[in-house]
C-alpha cells in the first residue's frame, strides 16, 4: 500500500479559469486514475478528488485496491465498499484496528464521502472544499453516491453485457501506456 501521493498534484496545472484540459500522455499511478483520464485522456479539476476517494478507501479498510472482494472476490474495492455501504454494513468495510465505538458514525461519514469522491462522472464529484466540509461535519446532509466509476455494474446496464461476457475478468484492464491524449 504505497498510493504515490505526488499523482494528487494534477489540478495545479490549470490556470484560474480552466475547469478541464487534456494531456499528451497518460500519467499517474494504476487504481488512483479517474475514468475521464483513462478513457479520454481528460483531466478536470476532480482529478484529485477521485485519487483521494481511493486513498481514503484504503485507508479506513486496510485493503488494497488491486485485489477484489466480496463472496465471490469479483468487486473491486470500489465496488465492495459501494455494496457494504448500500446494504448498511459499512462498519463491516472499516479496518477492525481503527474500530472504537465511539468514531463509528465518523467512519460511516468517510465511507460516504470516499464513495462521493470516486463517482463515475465527474460532476457528481464534490470539490475538496466540499469534501472538506463533510469530513469537519460542516454540511448538514451528505448526498447520496451512486455506482463508483469502473464498476461492472455500470458497463453492465451501459452496454447490456457483464465484463465476463466481454471476455475479461478485470475491471482495470485498460493499457494507460498506450493511451494518448488529444
Amino acid at each position: 500500500m504505497n498510493p504515490k501521493i505526488s499523482d494528487f498534484g494534477m489540478a495545479k496545472l490549470f490556470g484560474k479559469d480552466e475547469h478541464e484540459a487534456n494531456t499528451d500522455r497518460i500519467v499517474g499511478t494504476y487504481g488512483y486514475v479517474p475514468p475521464e483520464y483513462v478513457r479520454k485522456g481528460v483531466y478536470s479539476m476532480k482529478y484529485d478528488v477521485y485519487s483521494f476517494g481511493v486513498l481514503l478507501l484504503q485507508i479506513i479498510s486496510g485493503k488494497r485496491n488491486s485485489c477484489y472482494y466480496g463472496t465471490h472476490e469479483t468487486l473491486t474495492l470500489l465496488e465492495y465498499a459501494y455494496e457494504k455501504w448500500t446494504v448498511g454494513e459499512g462498519m463491516d468495510f472499516i479496518d477492525p484496528s481503527l474500530d472504537d465505538s465511539s468514531s463509528s458514525c465518523k467512519f460511516i461519514t468517510c465511507l460516504q464521502v470516499a464513495l462521493l469522491c470516486v463517482q463515475e462522472n465527474p460532476v457528481d464529484r464534490p470539490t475538496m472544499l466540499e469534501v472538506y466540509s463533510m469530513l469537519k461535519n460542516d454540511i448538514g446532509a451528505i448526498s447520496t453516491p451512486k455506482w463508483p466509476a469502473f464498476s461492472t455494474q455500470i458497463d453492465e446496464k451501459v452496454t447490456g453485457r457483464s465484463t465476463s461476457e466481454q471476455g475479461s475478468c478485470s475491471v482495470y484492464d485498460s493499457s494507460i501506456s498506450q493511451i494518448s491524449g488529444r
